[in-house]
């Protein structure tokens, strides 16, 4: 079995098409029919995150911790007494390709490290801030990125690693920092494909939407200093 880990705080917006993606994605033909499941994990939520949940063939898991480390571990650990062979992860504000999980598998690796695309820039997020990002993105294979959005690891290699850890934000980069210590081989790869969110109002404090918010007061700051 092969399990989907989407750990969600408040995502009534960007559910729907999240829950569709990976429902498709786990219909793949070249998954030859193996089962895939596929955990929500409603982390705190006050909206209507578990309603949307519950129109959708998955499984749900509810918790009062605010912490995306405990969220992804909690499922994570329900997905491997379930017998998963393979946990795939993403978030709620993102959409997988229907070859997502095809495409993980298919790299061999023991962990998979994918990229993410951005699908719609905030109105904020001028030209100016996007040629900078893509300046510093790696959109290629052997790219360093690590993206809980597009994550993809082995029962085994998982259990080597230790787990997520309960932090509030980067629990997808230490455990990529435990597997590199266990020596496990990890595919850094752009061929799993996700497209994410690029909203500001980041739900983890430092994650993705932190740095892109970052990004575009140093961009703000840098043409400031050029109008002076």
């Amino acid at each position: 079995m092969i399990g989907i880990l989407i750990p969600a705080h408040n995502e009534e917006d960007l559910l729907d098409a999240c829950l569709s993606t990976a429902l498709r994605a786990s219909k793949h033909g070249l998954l030859a029919g193996e089962p895939v499941e596929i955990l929500v994990v409603l982390d705190s939520c006050t909206d209507r995150s578990a309603q949307i949940v519950s129109q959708y063939p998955v499984a749900c898991l509810s918790i009062e911790a605010r912490n995306v480390g405990q969220a992804r571990a909690a499922g994570a650990r329900i997905l491997l007494e379930r017998g998963a062979r393979w946990i795939s992860c993403t978030d709620a504000d993102s959409r997988v390709a229907d070859d997502w999980l095809v495409a993980q598998l298919g790299l061999g690796a023991d962990a998979v490290c994918g990229t993410v695309t951005v699908e719609r820039w905030h109105e904020s997020f001028d030209e100016a801030a996007q040629i900078r990002y893509h300046s510093h993105y790696q959109a290629c294979d052997g790219h360093r990125h690590i993206h809980g959005a597009n994550l993809g690891i082995s029962a085994d290699a998982y259990r080597w690693a230790g787990g997520f850890e309960p932090l509030a934000c980067d629990e997808d980069v230490q455990l990529v920092r435990q597997l590199e210590l266990s020596g496990a081989n990890i595919a850094w790869s752009h061929r799993p494909q996700v497209h994410t969110s690029a909203r500001l109002d980041s739900r983890a404090r430092g994650g993705f939407g932190d740095y892109l918010h970052k990004l575009v007061q140093i961009t703000q700051k840098k043409a400031d200093q050029i109008d002076l």
